[in-house]
């Protein structure tokens, strides 16, 4: 069986303020993004997540979170593992994601 290849990452520093946004305005990638905020670094596997989409689904929206800044992926084992890049995400984009992350719980 072959390698997949290793996910590509965009730094947040790269990333236009309207790409962060068309990221985190989907509710499968809100939904994503606030259970990797509860999450430790590198805890949660890409199969761990309570999303109502299929696999081919999920890994578009794990690819818009990368492209995004937001995500960081790496492969262990037989899985992926994530990481939520809020350190960096908030040095690029100070408050918004600690807004969008309000603004859901207040919302849910």
């Amino acid at each position: 069986m072959g390698h997949r290849a290793e996910p590509e990452h965009t730094h947040p520093d790269e990333v236009p303020v309207q790409t962060a946004l068309a990221a985190l305005a989907d509710p499968v990638r809100l939904r994503l993004v606030r259970e990797l905020a509860g999450a430790a670094d590198w805890e949660r596997s890409c199969g761990t997540f309570d999303v109502p989409v299929g696999k081919a689904a999920l890994s578009h929206h794990f690819a818009v979170l990368r492209a995004a800044g937001l995500l960081e992926q790496r492969d262990q084992g037989r899985g992926r593992v994530n990481r939520l890049r809020r350190a960096e995400f908030d040095a690029r984009f100070p408050g918004l994601l600690t807004l969008v992350l309000r603004e859901e719980i207040a919302g849910a």
